[in-house]
């Protein structure tokens, strides 16, 4: 790795949202003492977006309790934000250039451009009432017009589609989810917590439907009216979330050189091809000591762990024979669905062996994953002290076994002292 950069040298954000101001504010808190531009392509201030499905989608939290900070931080803190979209990085140059023309130069450009919403690929997409949700223009449009529907379809049943859901019924609406898979979560969690989650939603009154795939979208006068199944069923519709995944904001990085496979490739500190170059967040593959491989996760806190670790490689950080130190945080994650709270930690692989400790029946219980013995990840609803322990665990060499994860009289915390 390259000398940390000089305290007094621009660097440039390239993205706003919980990764990107995290950068901005983390360089600031090591002592950089140069110039700070945070680049978003939305209006307003940063905002956190997991409340988006949740308490904002409710009305339990407001703009000003979603916003990262005050418009004041930005100022004492000396971090410039820059309202734009950006065209092209030239990396020759070192400078991102913006739509309306203007340019921003950089010593280091951190890159934090996320992913955006799959559209649904079916005739009928583009009909009125057919909704994504992932920024807060989007939440504003959801709330608005969700009192006035009658038949509520969503198209997902990840985490988006069965928060989202959580909500709608909530709010006393009729829903009715679909999911092409045949279980619900399934590419996050173990078939035991998918079917736990299923019964939860079904008691709730959602119309939970897997192996249910969707081939198109009817309406009448340019509105949606129905949501055409796989089995020939034509639900009806007037309001339809889609929920089906997102791809990673990797365009400009592809178009500007850097390498892109499954997002843009970054090496074990979090740094591209181009040494003036680092990213993070969803957009990113990277080298996981936890998955043993590459890996990119949509996850907040991995955007923000990133955010941190890339932030102390600029500012000088290192280890304690004085070398840089890698990106290896935890992952982990979290998902409120009506007044369960599921919290997962670390990655587990399809086939790793699922452990339950505790009764589901209780909606207190987790599910601990192994591959080969060894433990990779924890699911838990509503049992934070698993979790936490899990996240302390992972952090070293567990030395759980699969026969004690699953004995609840064996005491988790003993294994903190070995």
């Amino acid at each position: 790795m390259d000398e940390p950069m000089d305290e007094n040298a621009a660097i440039v954000i390239l993205g706003a949202g919980q990764g990107g101001f995290q950068a901005a504010a983390s360089l600031r808190e090591a002592g950089h003492a140069g110039p700070i531009t945070l680049i978003g392509d939305e209006p307003g201030l940063p905002y956190q977006r997991p409340p988006l499905s949740k308490a904002y989608m409710k009305g339990d939290a407001g703009i000003e309790q979603i916003e990262l900070r005050a418009a004041a931080f930005y100022a004492d803190h000396a971090i410039t934000l820059v309202e734009g979209r950006a065209v092209a990085i030239e990396r020759e140059a070192r400078r991102v250039r913006m739509e309306d023309g203007s340019v921003h130069s950089y010593a280091h450009l951190i890159l934090a451009t996320g992913a955006r919403n799959r559209p649904l690929p079916v005739p009928g997409r583009e009909l009125s009432g057919v909704y994504y949700l992932r920024t807060r223009a989007d939440a504003d449009v959801l709330k608005a017009r969700l009192p006035a529907a009658r038949h509520v379809v969503v198209i997902g049943a990840g985490f988006i589609g069965l928060e989202f859901a959580a909500v709608a019924r909530a709010l006393g609406h009729e829903v009715l989810v679909l999911e092409a898979a045949a279980r619900p979560l399934a590419r996050a969690v173990s078939t035991q917590m998918s079917a736990f989650f299923a019964d939860e939603h079904r008691a709730m009154g959602v119309d939970l439907r897997c192996g249910a795939g969707v081939v198109g979208l009817v309406g009448e006068g340019g509105h949606v009216t129905g949501v055409s199944a796989t089995d020939g069923t034509i639900h009806p519709a007037d309001f339809v979330l889609v929920g089906i995944g997102v791809a990673p904001n990797v365009e400009l990085a592809a178009e500007a050189g850097l390498e892109v496979s499954n997002g843009i490739v970054v090496d074990a500190h979090l740094a591209t091809l181009d040494p003036a170059i680092s990213a993070l967040g969803d957009a990113v593959a990277y080298p996981s000591v936890h998955a043993g491989m590459m890996a990119r996760l949509e996850s907040v806190q991995n955007a923000v762990d990133q955010a941190r670790s890339i932030a102390a490689r600029l500012t000088g950080k290192v280890g304690p024979a004085g070398e840089p130190l890698p990106y290896t945080a935890v992952p982990w994650f979290w998902s409120d669905q009506a007044d369960l709270k599921l919290q997962i930690v670390g990655i587990a692989g399809p086939t790793d062996l699922a452990v339950l400790r505790g009764d589901p029946a209780s909606r207190r219980f987790s599910v601990f994953r192994f591959h080969e013995r060894r433990l990779t990840a924890i699911e838990s609803v509503n049992r934070p002290a698993d979790h936490m322990l899990g996240r302390r665990l992972l952090a070293g060499t567990p030395r759980l076994t699969p026969e004690e994860a699953g004995d609840e009289s064996f005491d988790l915390k003993s294994l903190l002292a070995k």
